[in-house]
């Protein structure tokens, strides 16, 4: 599994972003039964940035803290049983490995909606990665149903690695 991160802010945080992508990453795709080696490029932007992104992609002029972009396209959540039929639009021709698709995070949204909610930023940012990894695994939010379904698993790879809403702490990842 392989994770590309930018930065374009210069933000930096009390942790690490890159492990803590590559952990959030491999725990979803774990979950979801994966079958495959994936790759998943995040870019870190300020509110500004990711507004433009909004507006451009999703015609909302407004910042947000997260946008998912999947690159696959699937039958039910999850399932990556027609993943191999559009190898050509699915799959890195050089490393072989599955392009799940791109992350775009505001690192101002993560500092505010750490101060607002009262846990770290580790936290948020791990939940924010969390939340879009499933995105790029075919889950939506649209629905009551799809949404709690969205949210169990995502409290679900947070606890796995042992980041709470409480502490922000992890395991060893």
């Amino acid at each position: 599994m392989a994770c590309y991160v930018e930065n374009e802010t210069g933000t930096s945080f009390p942790f690490s972003i890159e492990e803590t992508v590559q952990g959030i990453m491999e725990t979803v795709l774990e979950n979801e039964a994966c079958p495959y080696e994936a790759v998943v490029n995040v870019l870190l932007t300020d509110d500004a940035g990711i507004r433009e992104w909004n507006r451009k992609y999703r015609d909302i002029d407004r910042a947000t803290d997260v946008l998912s972009f999947p690159n696959v396209s699937y039958d039910a959540p999850g399932d990556f049983g027609q993943v191999e039929e559009a190898e050509a639009d699915c799959f890195d021709p050089d490393s072989g490995e599955l392009v799940l698709g791109d992350i775009i995070l505001s690192v101002d949204k993560v500092k505010e909606q750490a101060r607002n909610y009262g846990h770290s930023q580790r936290r948020e940012f791990a939940f924010l990665v969390a939340h879009s990894m499933l995105h790029l695994c075919g889950y939506d939010h649209m629905e009551e149903a799809e949404a709690a379904r969205m949210e169990e698993k995502q409290e679900k790879a947070l606890a796995q690695l042992g980041i709470t809403r409480e502490t922000g702490s992890a395991k060893s990842m």
